[in-house]
């Protein structure tokens, strides 16, 4: 049976726990510092489970000697928005958390495949590979998977069709500086600059970058976790299971589109081992612009 950490009981790790218990796929361990959180939320999952007819271990704790051997860490420790506030603002006080738990989770897993979901996610991403020593491939990040999964919900919702029709194409940093590329966005092949007009897609495109600060504005209180935490666990299905999906993740890239020193969103193919394969995408010369102005965004956090 695999064994699947996350670090952070949270609203996105809480739930990323249940989706992924609910697969039915791996023992899971969930780990907060904070006394009594991630205890209690693990044994309420585990108590679902017989209604869902699983056997899926899963435990809470705040010890990090539990999640020895782990095959995939999932990071969502840290600071999360309150209006107002972009993931850039996170970056300092994330940053700290990030690092120890990086090294507290590689004291006990020699070589684990480490997701992080941790915002601003890009730098996290540089960050955690960094610090990890872990090869490029075991270590990407939450990004094109949540935006990509917005962007096809408002599309799919104009159009009135199905979302699994709809593909999305976005790149670059998870946050303002995302490039978003509308003539590779389609509705069964069918690019949507051809189906919607102008203002429209615009209209679109800024809603699905801009869609977590608008949750974050309406709560109040807290920010995204059911979108982020689904994307997280399709993540985590496409390495357990060996699926060598393609999906958009944030990746240190080491000359791929002409980049480096940085960690943006590209599309990538996933396995057992992680990044199997960076997926370099026949861009315009303006697209591949944006894309580098978007990779510096990064590079100045990191």
């Amino acid at each position: 049976m695999n064994k699947i950490s996350i670090i952070g009981a949270g609203n996105v790790g809480a739930l990323c726990a249940q989706r992924i218990a609910d697969r039915g796929y791996a023992d899971i361990v969930l780990l907060d510092i904070v006394e009594g959180l991630a205890e209690g939320k693990g044994l309420d999952i585990l108590e679902s489970l017989p209604v869902s007819g699983l056997d899926t271990r899963i435990i809470g704790t705040s010890k990090y000697q539990e999640t020895a051997a782990s095959d995939v860490v999932v990071i969502t420790s840290g600071v999360a928005r309150k209006p107002g506030m972009t993931r850039d603002d996170l970056l300092l006080t994330n940053m700290k958390i990030v690092s120890e738990v990086t090294r507290k989770v590689l004291s006990h897993s020699l070589d684990p495949v480490i997701i992080v979901a941790t915002n601003p996610v890009d730098a996290m991403t540089y960050l955690v590979r960094h610090i990890s020593g872990l090869s490029r491939n075991r270590v990407f990040g939450l990004s094109g998977v949540l935006d990509t999964s917005r962007l096809r919900s408002f599309i799919a919702e104009e159009l009135n069709v199905s979302v699994e029709d709809v593909f999305a194409c976005i790149l670059g940093q998870h946050g303002d500086a995302a490039v978003v590329i509308p003539r590779l966005t389609t509705v069964h092949a069918i690019p949507i600059t051809r189906l919607l007009a102008g203002d429209i897609v615009d209209r679109l495109v800024e809603r699905s970058i801009k869609g977590g600060a608008e949750i974050v504005g309406l709560l109040k209180t807290g920010s995204a976790s059911f979108a982020p935490s689904a994307a997280i666990a399709h993540m985590v299905d496409a390495v357990v299971l060996d699926k060598k999906q393609i999906l958009p993740c944030s990746t240190c890239l080491e000359g791929e589109y002409g980049l480096r020193d940085t960690a943006i969103g590209v599309p990538v193919k996933l396995g057992r081992d992680g990044i199997e394969q960076v997926v370099e995408l026949d861009l315009t010369d303006d697209e591949r612009e944006t894309l580098a102005a978007s990779a510096n965004v990064v590079r100045e956090m990191v």
